[in-house]
């Protein structure tokens, strides 16, 4: 004989089973990729994986690092930046000291010395500017300051001489 309670447990055991079951399949009708849209279809790729020159236009930035806008400043005239950038991001240091390397050498700019370590310092030069690049390595993400300074000429008058 089937008691009340047994029935009871047995529709409990059947509706969890039921609920898991929809929500394993509607995580799968989510997560569709989309190769059964139309062809012809003007869907692109976002551009999530294209870098951006944000503040200095001749130093280029990978899209998974975001501004510091609390530890930025930029001093801008017309033909002339200069300044830090903050940034922060979850990237891999050698990943990002290669993008560095391959990138600045594209805009012109020569890698006079780096230091590589858990805190990373590349250094470049132009004709009239230098760029300090300082990666630090964190548990959870990496911070990133680019310091872009003209470069002072040498018959001036500074307290740099």
């Amino acid at each position: 004989m089937i008691t009340i309670n047994k029935i009871k447990s047995v529709f409990k055991h059947l509706l969890i089973l039921a609920i898991i079951s929809f929500l394993i399949s509607g995580c799968a009708v989510l997560s569709k990729d989309d190769k059964n849209s139309a062809p012809g279809s003007t869907f692109q790729k976002e551009k999530k994986d294209v870098p951006i020159y944000y503040d200095f236009g001749d130093v280029i930035i990978p899209n998974e690092l975001k501004i510091d806008r609390d530890s930025s400043f930029v001093y801008k005239a017309p033909g002339f930046s200069a300044g830090v950038l903050a940034l922060k991001g979850r990237v891999e240091l050698g990943s990002l000291c290669n993008f560095f390397e391959d990138n600045m050498a594209k805009d012109n700019w020569k890698l006079v010395s780096a230091f590589k370590s858990p805190r990373t310092v590349m250094l470049f030069q132009k004709q009239n500017r230098w760029c300090i690049i300082n990666i630090t390595d964190g548990d959870f993400s990496t911070d990133v300051e680019i310091w872009v300074a003209p470069s002072i000429a040498e018959g001036g008058s500074g307290l740099l001489k």
